[in-house]
């Protein structure tokens, strides 16, 4: 699928917040790239406005260290 240059950078945006969200201690390795799976599937899925790509993977973030630890 291809974004337009304005929604990659609305991405980026979303996945430096949900990234600084996180806590040091539950940064494990390979979160970065598994909020931005997560980030870029909403996009797929049509939520392409900052906010709902950033609650997209808040949402998700639990699960996603759960799964990587």
């Amino acid at each position: 699928m291809q974004y337009s240059s304005e929604l990659v950078q609305t991405m980026r945006q979303a996945l430096d917040t949900v990234m600084a969200s996180v806590p040091a201690d539950q940064s494990v390795f390979g979160l970065k790239a598994a909020v931005a799976e997560c980030i870029l599937k909403a996009a797929a899925h049509g939520h392409t406005s900052y906010d709902a790509l950033v609650t997209s993977a808040s949402d998700q973030i639990q699960s996603i260290i759960s799964m990587l630890t």
